[in-house]
């Protein structure tokens, strides 16, 4: 702690204050799932002579304020509106704030993860608590050197004034500050004094990504380190019968060949060579008989569709019954496969355990779980770990597993060097975690011009739907309801994919009211505005989802969208979903050319709550809504043998910049407690971009990826 001028805040479960060894404060705090952020000051930051304390925030002398975050990075941009809410309390401007990435630190926060979208939305309280704690310590600090009364004091941009007119700075007073009792009430900001919240920001990280500045794991290097290709089955259900590696040992810049359960490492001086070693492997498989099938899977799931008994998720009033007196019945099954995540980094991560230390830098959204797993692999104490999170070039879920960071570990512990383990786009995609093949058996009856049933059955691989997901809409809504679910168990490893299980159960239900609202002779939003009226907010504890909220959202979307208001030559298709707690609606305009569909804007309305920073949230929702419309358009994995059909972009479809359309993003206004936005813009967009084509071309599409449906077959409503 070499600067005695500073003061330095850290976010607990608690607050807690001391003196630093050389002067200063600390605040104490936890930052539950927050983000890592940074802005850039005009100064040079590097000559203020910061200490570098793990997930603190310093503040030095002329007032400029680093903060340390926990949490990683993943692109959702955390690392910017995180560091706001904590200057906006603090009143600091944006401008003297900097902000680093923090450490693994289990001592002093609870919670680094990134994922669920949920970081905002756990950090609002705490942040914002934290920054104005420490503000009224330094009014405090200040107005015991002047002798007055605090209340007669105010700060603003990081200068305190008293009732006379004085003034100094936050840097005149952190040393008196320290030796101050920590306030247990302190005031919040209302939200129409904010100065930094709801104000566009760049991303802070912006700078170093558009010049190349290392800040990806990728990018991560260390003296003497050796790069590693790992050999892995290349079937599920495949393991090593015997290897050769004398063509990999031959190959220049090879060092070294390792087995470690049924996987090969090579190390090597770069990347190519290893990639090369790997490539001459003479390696012989064995399978535990039981190489799987797409087509195997879709017959499993078609039998558990097609089961009498299987779990039953939530079940109000009696469906049975409702059918049993319907005038009418109507039933879809929908379906959709594995996907990979293919973010743009590939996986990888650097280990180097010796018997001094174990230090371990890549990008990992569970920091602290993956540590908790090296430890056990490795046998040595969790204490003993030191991991650095680097930015994350995607994450989709896909970095919440740490298999990748896990192979690392073991290679270096097993050979005592430091290593680094780089996935190529093949390893990526032939030895993902995917998202699981699922199916959706939906069936409603009307009655008296109302839909009186609903019950939806899940079949999946591997896993099936969380706990809450069968209590969001249009639970509540309809008074028989039903969701039941089964699974089948595969050798195929699957997990979550952005927006997990809502992702492809958002476009199936939608594109299902859809076709209730056709049968109905209703139009496709009062549909949802009807349901939606049936719903009292807070009468059942297990509904998330705000009916109110909702409404809104959905009244937004089809005003800002201009729903049924457009020309002759453009078609709609409308959707509405709530996932990770945030309400959002979705209007997709599309026109014919040459029959084939071309999508020409997307209108989005989201809840929120209090929007952070507006820029970074339209960033979400856009990306959002163009990954939902690719996946479900062009989306499609498949297995043969226990082997993907595809491991790279010459086969593997993805949206083109050509294809995506302009999305137009509007925010509800209110003062609510923020949500998150990396997931929810995800889900409708596919039931919206579905109902748009059923409205264009009658084609009513089941499968993802659509292009597989498109002009293959006409479609007659199943009754």
């Amino acid at each position: 702690m070499k600067d005695q001028n500073k003061v330095t805040f850290s976010r607990r479960s608690f607050i807690r204050t001391s003196a630093l060894a050389s002067g200063g404060l600390l605040i104490g705090f936890n930052f539950l799932t927050a983000c890592e952020e940074t802005a850039k000051p005009p100064v040079d930051i590097s000559k203020l002579n910061f200490n570098e304390f793990n997930a603190f925030i310093e503040i030095a002398d002329n007032g400029y304020v680093t903060i340390y975050s926990p949490n990683p990075e993943i692109g959702q941009g955390v690392k910017t509106s995180m560091p706001m809410i904590i200057a906006e309390e603090l009143d600091v401007p944006w401008e003297h704030v900097s902000v680093k990435q923090g450490d693994l630190d289990t001592k002093n926060f609870q919670r680094q993860v990134a994922g669920g979208s949920q970081s905002i939305r756990f950090g609002w309280d705490a942040l914002r608590q934290t920054g104005a704690t420490a503000k009224q310590m330094l009014i405090n600090a200040a107005a015991a050197k002047w002798a007055v009364d605090a209340s007669t004091c105010k700060a603003a941009d990081g200068i305190i004034t008293n009732a006379n007119g004085d003034t100094l700075g936050y840097g005149d007073v952190v040393n008196e500050a320290a030796g101050l009792e920590v306030p247990e009430d302190v005031s919040l900001k209302s939200p129409q004094d904010y100065k930094i919240i709801g104000k566009d920001a760049i991303n802070v990280d912006m700078e170093k990504i558009i010049t190349g500045q290392p800040l990806f794991g990728l990018d991560y290097t260390s003296e003497g380190m050796f790069y590693v290709s790992v050999a892995r089955p290349p079937a599920f259900g495949q393991k090593i019968s015997s290897f050769d590696a004398t063509a990999t040992k031959a190959v220049n810049g090879v060092s070294e060949v390792v087995q470690f359960g049924d996987k090969i490492a090579v190390l090597a001086s770069s990347t190519w060579a290893a990639m090369k070693g790997k490539k001459v492997l003479q390696i012989e498989w064995t399978s535990d008989g039981n190489l799987e099938n797409t087509s195997d899977h879709n017959d499993e799931l078609n039998k558990i569709l097609d089961r009498k008994n299987l779990d039953v998720r939530r079940e109000d009033g009696n469906v049975e019954k409702a059918f049993a007196e319907a005038d009418k019945i109507i039933e879809r099954t929908y379906e959709s496969p594995f996907l990979p995540h293919n973010c743009m980094e590939p996986m990888n991560f650097y280990a180097n355990i010796t018997e001094e230390k174990v230090h371990l830098v890549g990008p990992i959204q569970t920091p602290a779980g993956t540590a908790r797993r090296i430890a056990n692999l490795i046998n040595r104490n969790e204490e003993d770990i030191h991991l650095e999170m680097t930015r994350m070039g995607g994450g989709f879920g896909r970095r919440l597993y740490g298999d990748f960071a896990l192979e690392a570990a073991e290679i270096s512990n097993l050979t005592k060097k430091p290593v680094k383990v780089v996935f190529s786009r093949e390893d990526d995609m032939a030895a993902g975690i995917y998202r699981p093949a699922i199916k959706y058996r939906i069936k409603a009856s009307l009655k008296d011009g109302k839909v009186t049933a609903y019950h939806l059955k899940e079949a999946a691989i591997n896993s099936n739907m969380y706990g809450l997901i069968p209590h969001f809409f249009p639970a509540g809504a309809i008074e028989n309801y039903k969701v039941e679910s089964g699974n089948y168990r595969s050798n195929i490893t699957t997990g979550a994919w952005r927006a997990p299980y809502t992702n492809f159960l958002a476009f199936a239900e939608q594109s299902f009211f859809d076709e209730l609202a056709n049968e109905l002779n209703v139009d496709a939003v009062q549909l949802r505005l009807d349901l939606l009226s049936n719903v009292e907010d807070g009468k059942d504890p297990n509904i998330q989802y705000s009916a109110k909220r909702m409404i809104d959202t959905i009244k937004l979307a089809a005003e800002k969208g201009k729903w049924g208001k457009t020309n002759a030559n453009t078609y709609q298709g409308f959707a509405a979903y709530y996932s990770h707690n945030t309400h959002v609606a979705e209007v997709v305009d599309i026109t014919l050319n040459n029959g084939q569909p071309k999508i020409e804007k997307v209108t989005v309305a989201v809840d929120c709550g209090i929007v952070v920073n507006p820029t970074g949230a339209k960033n979400q929702i856009e990306g959002g809504v163009i990954d939902g419309i690719g996946h479900a358009m062009y989306g499609d994995f498949s297995f043969e043998e226990g082997k993907p059909n595809d491991v790279n972009f010459n086969t593997y479809r993805l949206i083109r910049m050509r294809e995506t359309p302009i999305v137009e993003t509007h925010f509800v206004e209110n003062e609510l407690s923020p949500t998150g936005l990396g997931e929810p813009g995800l889900p409708p967009a596919g039931g919206a971009l579905a109902n748009a084509i059923r409205n264009a071309t009658g084609q009513i599409l089941t499968k993802q990826p659509f292009i597989k449906e498109l002009n293959t077959r006409k479609t007659d409503l199943t009754i």
